[in-house]
């Protein structure tokens, strides 16, 4: 009998489900996580540390043992975003940062559509999302179906579909777009009206930006959405140096208001050169706090709207995903293809 081939074994053994660390906050636990903490301490009360910090102290070693790189949304907590994770930003850029990695396993600190979209840009690597109950309001809002009844309504239209979609409505539009691309996607096709899925809001700020009709679907998100005019007036009337800057999935009336309208990384690169300045992030009120570890010269007000699919992303979960490799995101491959090609397509537009 020969002997087993150890280059074989190791990547077994990774798969594996492994024991539950102990999670005690010892002082080697609290001397291996106070540089992690320094990021956070004006965030984190020193009092919520000894529950995280086992936890961030787990969740590191596990990732080596794992071959593992954990991606956080703009919008998870502070001690995942700043702690724990390896890559950081909004869903399109961690799946194709994700995918440049040698990492076998990928870990989605965000909802399910971005799992998928991890999933859609490696196809050949474990994908993991901790809590498959982590959806969201907009990409709810649209199915493949719907997209299929609007090709039958609109013949000939082509259809723009945000990343902030299923891959099931991915397969069956034309191209993807971002928050930051998306009057350039637009223009792209040539066309003189297109149908863009699914979020309204966004819709009519790229109304605004170009000469195309667009016929929107009457998607949005619960988070921005929320958002008024009349509430980011009092805050200027309050302090009239303040910057208001706003996500394009805002209302028109709270777009009219701001001094900056962007992507989260626009808006994240506009706050931080506000040195010494007060800026108001009108977005989820974790993005808030991960954009302030990173800019302390910055005053932030935060009139902190929380997105409930982005908080059932914990550190407890994210180690349990990693000790049991669940809770594994599959697509199937007819509409994996076509999924991947739409998202394709508007990534070697943009590049």
């Amino acid at each position: 009998m020969t002997a087993p081939d150890a280059s074989r074994a190791a990547p077994a053994a990774r798969l594996a489900a492994l024991p539950r660390p102990d999670l005690s906050y010892t002082p080697e636990v609290a001397a291996e996580t106070a540089p992690l903490y320094e990021r956070v301490r004006h965030i984190v009360p020193p009092v919520e540390w000894p529950f995280h910090a086992p936890y961030v102290a787990a969740i590191n070693r596990l990732k080596k043992v794992r071959d593992a790189v954990i991606l956080a949304h703009n919008y998870q907590t502070p001690e995942i975003y700043n702690c724990v994770a390896d890559l950081v930003g909004d869903s399109l850029q961690l799946a194709k940062l994700a995918a440049r990695t040698d990492a076998r396993i990928i870990v989605q600190g965000g909802v399910h559509f971005m799992a998928e979209t991890s999933k859609l840009l490696s196809p050949d690597k474990m994908v993991l999302i901790p809590d498959l109950k982590a959806g969201c309001s907009l990409a709810a809002s649209i199915t493949g179906e719907d997209i299929r009844r609007l090709r039958a309504a609109y013949p000939g239209v082509p259809v723009v579909a945000y990343v902030n979609t299923s891959a099931e409505v991915k397969a069956e539009v034309d191209i993807c777009c971002t928050s930051s691309n998306a009057v350039q996607v637009v223009e792209s096709l040539g066309v003189d009206r297109v149908l863009f899925v699914p979020d309204q809001y966004l819709a009519k700020y790229v109304a605004s930006k170009t000469r195309v009709q667009i016929i929107a679907w009457h998607g949005a998100c619960e988070v921005h959405e929320r958002f008024t005019g009349e509430e980011l007036r009092r805050y200027r009337e309050a302090d009239p140096t303040i910057k208001i800057i706003a996500h394009p999935e805002c209302p028109p009336d709270v777009i009219a208001e701001a001094d900056f309208t962007g992507s989260t990384a626009g808006m994240i690169d506009y706050a931080r050169a506000q040195h010494g300045g007060k800026v108001l992030l009108v977005t989820e009120c974790s993005m808030a706090d991960n954009v302030a570890a990173g800019a302390r010269d910055v005053e932030f007000v935060r009139p902190c709207n929380l997105c409930p699919h982005m908080k059932r992303i914990t550190l407890p979960k994210i180690l349990d995903s990693l000790l049991t490799l669940k809770h594994q995101v599959e697509i199937p491959e007819d509409l994996a293809v076509r999924a991947r090609r739409s998202v394709e397509r508007m990534v070697n537009l943009t590049q």
